[in-house]
C-alpha cells in the first residue's frame, strides 16, 4: 500500500529566481541604464550646439574636435541674414492656428465627452479616420484649391491646414481630459443654476487646464515643425523656419556650421515654451493615468 507524500511547495523555489534577479538588476543598473538612453537622445541635440559654435573648417574636421575656440559668428551670420521674417511667419501662424484648434476643439471634447448623443462614436472615427489620408495625396489638390483662392504664399493657406491637421488630435486628447471631470461637480454646478459658458469657464476648465496646456504645447510642436505643406504652398512671402533651413543644403554641400547654428535658433522657442510649460505639459498627460 503506497503513500502519497506532499509535494513540497512551489512558492518558495519560484520566488527564489525573482529575488535573485531583482539583487542582479538593482536600482544603480537601471539608473545606469537610464542615464545612457537619455545621453543617446540628447547627443544630436548636443553635437548640434556645439557645431553652432564652431568655424566651418572647424565643423568639417574628421575625427571631429571636442576643443576648439568657440564663436558667435555663424550665429551674427544667421541673423543678419533672412531668418527674422521666417521666424516671424512661424510664430504667427502656430498661435493664430493653435488658439483656432483650441476654439473649435474645446467645445467639441465637451460635447463629446460630458453631453455625447447618438453617433458620438461615428464622429469620433470620422475625427480619426482624417489622419489616415496620406498628405502626399492631398498636396496637389490643396495647390489648386490655394492658388484659385489667392492663397498661395501666404501664412494663412498654412494656418487652415494647420488647423485642420491638429484639431481631430486635440479633440482626441481633449476628451480623455474632459471625461475625468466629476459628474457630482457638473451636476451640482447645474443645480446651482450655472448656464454651460459659466460651466464651461468655471467648473470644467480649471480641472481640465492641465491637459489643455499640454495639447496646444503639443499642437504647437507640430506647426512649428511641419515641413511638406509650407514648402510646397509657400515660396518667398510665407516661407517658415523649417523651409529656411533647407537653404543651407546648396549643390556645393552642406553648411554644417550655419545650418547647426540656424537649427539652434529654430529650436529656441520651442525649447523655451516647453520648459516653461513642463509642469502643465506632466500633469496634463498624466490625467487619468492613476485612478
Amino acid at each position: 500500500m503506497t503513500t502519497a507524500t506532499a509535494a513540497p511547495p512551489a512558492t518558495a523555489t519560484s520566488e527564489a529566481p525573482r529575488r535573485n534577479t531583482k539583487r542582479r538588476y538593482g536600482p544603480g543598473t537601471l539608473t545606469v541604464v537610464t542615464w545612457v538612453l537619455a545621453i543617446l537622445f540628447v547627443f544630436p541635440l548636443l553635437w548640434m550646439i556645439l557645431t553652432a559654435f564652431k568655424q566651418e573648417s572647424d565643423a568639417y574636421t574628421d575625427p571631429p574636435k571636442l576643443f576648439f575656440k568657440p564663436t558667435f559668428d555663424q550665429i551674427s551670420g544667421v541673423l543678419k541674414g533672412d531668418f527674422l521674417p521666417y521666424l516671424g511667419n512661424s510664430a504667427f501662424v502656430t498661435i493664430i492656428s493653435t488658439l483656432l484648434v483650441l476654439l473649435l476643439g474645446i467645445p467639441a471634447a465637451y460635447a463629446l465627452s460630458l453631453a455625447p448623443v447618438k453617433g458620438t462614436k461615428n464622429a469620433l472615427s470620422f475625427f480619426l479616420s482624417t489622419k489616415m489620408l496620406p498628405i502626399v495625396a492631398a498636396i496637389i489638390p490643396l495647390y489648386v484649391i490655394s492658388q484659385n483662392t489667392n492663397l498661395l504664399d501666404t501664412v494663412w493657406a498654412l494656418i487652415i491646414l494647420y488647423t485642420a491637421m491638429n484639431l481631430p488630435l486635440a479633440i482626441w486628447m481633449m476628451r480623455s481630459f474632459f471625461m475625468e471631470v466629476p459628474g457630482e461637480m457638473i451636476e451640482a454646478a447645474r443645480i446651482d443654476g450655472a448656464n454651460l459658458p459659466t460651466l464651461l469657464r468655471k467648473i470644467i476648465m480649471p480641472v481640465v487646464a492641465p491637459g489643455v496646456a499640454a495639447t496646444a504645447l503639443i499642437c504647437v510642436i507640430f506647426s512649428w515643425t511641419e515641413f511638406f505643406y509650407a514648402v510646397n504652398l509657400t515660396a518667398a512671402r510665407a516661407g517658415t523656419v523649417p523651409v529656411f533651413l533647407v537653404g543651407f543644403i546648396t549643390s556645393e554641400g552642406l553648411y554644417w556650421a550655419q545650418l547647426s547654428a540656424a537649427a539652434l535658433l529654430a529650436s529656441l522657442p520651442v525649447m523655451i515654451v516647453g520648459w516653461f510649460a513642463q509642469n502643465h505639459l506632466v500633469r496634463g498627460l498624466s490625467m487619468g493615468a492613476v485612478k
